[in-house]
């Protein structure tokens, strides 16, 4: 499962949140890609997931391919942040999805809208994720805080059960 999104984003902090139940407040910079292995049990039966973290910045784009191929599904993370950030990495989700679909074709994508503890819910346009989310034929879309723990386990749980 590749985990993608631009720089800044929390793809790691989720990936942590998710799988070690921890959160690092200090911004470490993904360096090409990081791999995280994490297995459960469902109904009897144990699935293993391989989550390819892969760096956000430009620095590393010539690499990306190479970390896209085989992926099984795909995580596209932008930041909620009412700031140049959260704007940027808004905009850049098609560039993402455009990507990940060049080298992997039709996977299942799942978009997560991360950073909720730093805005106000209440002025969220979820109608603009959800636009977003039927016009790129994602499955869904989750609002997350890799911080807080909002909404991490059943986001990352959605689209393992639909694997």
């Amino acid at each position: 499962m590749t985990v993608i999104g631009d720089g800044g984003v929390g793809k790691t902090s989720l990936i942590q949140k998710f799988t070690q139940g921890t959160f690092e407040t200090d911004y470490i910079k993904t360096i090409g890609a990081q791999v995280s292995n994490y297995s459960i049990d469902k109904e009897g039966k144990k699935i293993e997931v391989i989550f390819w973290d892969i760096a956000g910045q430009d620095d590393f784009l010539f690499l990306r391919p190479s970390f896209y191929r085989g992926s099984s599904a795909s995580i596209i993370v932008y930041s909620l942040e009412e700031n140049t950030l959260g704007n940027r990495s808004f905009n850049n989700i098609a560039t993402w999805y455009a990507d990940i679909k060049s080298f992997c074709g039709e996977i299942p994508i799942i978009l997560f809208a991360n950073k909720v503890d730093l805005i106000d819910v209440n002025t969220l346009d979820k109608q603009q994720i959800q636009e977003l989310v039927v016009e790129n034929n994602f499955l869904n879309y989750q609002i997350t805080s890799a911080k807080t723990g909002h909404g991490v386990i059943n986001a990352f749980n959605s689209l393992i059960e639909t694997l």
